[in-house]
């Protein structure tokens, strides 16, 4: 939800809003100059992106690449009026540096995106081609209702995976491979 103002801030001015006392405990992205609070999390939405960063850390471990994370910022160079957070992201390249203040200062690679009950499907959707469009190389938007995810890469046209595929990690992570079943949480023990 965009925060009701008229002006369009740049991404230091994003930054200088986050760092105020009040806002140090809030998730906000800032998309097309405007201040959005993120949408606050389920227990579903949260066991969801652990999963996936599990599944994305022990691949991380096995092939010597950089790590998964959860709910990094980062903007794009040249881009003064988005500064994104995702809720999973993975930078492939071990030896970029970590960004320790502020949004990190290039799109990962890979990104998930986990759809929140208040959160609307064509706005997630439009996101994801907003990651594409400006670098990120695979997308994956989690539905967990209807249990599908969605895949976004460049120059590829969108697909959907229903509980009876595998979801792939294509030329970005070779080899990855998970049913997309596993992904969908219904009780408290495996």
């Amino acid at each position: 939800m965009a925060l009701p103002t008229e002006k369009t801030y740049t991404v230091d001015e994003f930054e200088d809003f986050i760092a105020r006392p009040e806002n140090r405990d809030r998730h906000f992205e800032l998309i097309d100059g405007a201040i959005v609070k993120k949408a606050m999390p389920t227990e579903e939405h949260a066991l969801l992106v652990n999963m996936i960063l599990y599944h994305l850390t022990d691949y991380a471990l096995k092939h010597g690449i950089g790590m998964p994370g959860p709910e990094s910022r980062f903007r794009v160079p040249g881009n003064l009026r988005n500064t994104r957070q995702p809720d999973a992201s993975m930078i492939i390249d071990p030896d970029v540096p970590i960004t320790i203040k502020g949004a990190a200062p290039r799109a990962p690679d890979v990104i998930v995106e986990v759809r929140s009950p208040d959160e609307n499907y064509d706005d997630l959707r439009e996101k994801a081609r907003w990651y594409v469009s400006n670098g990120v190389r695979l997308v994956w938007l989690v539905f967990p209702r209807p249990k599908i995810v969605e895949v976004y890469r460049p120059n590829v046209p969108s697909e959907i995976l229903t509980i009876e595929d595998m979801i792939e990690g294509y030329d970005v992570l070779p080899g990855f491979s998970l049913p997309a079943s596993s992904l969908f949480i219904t009780k408290r023990s495996g």
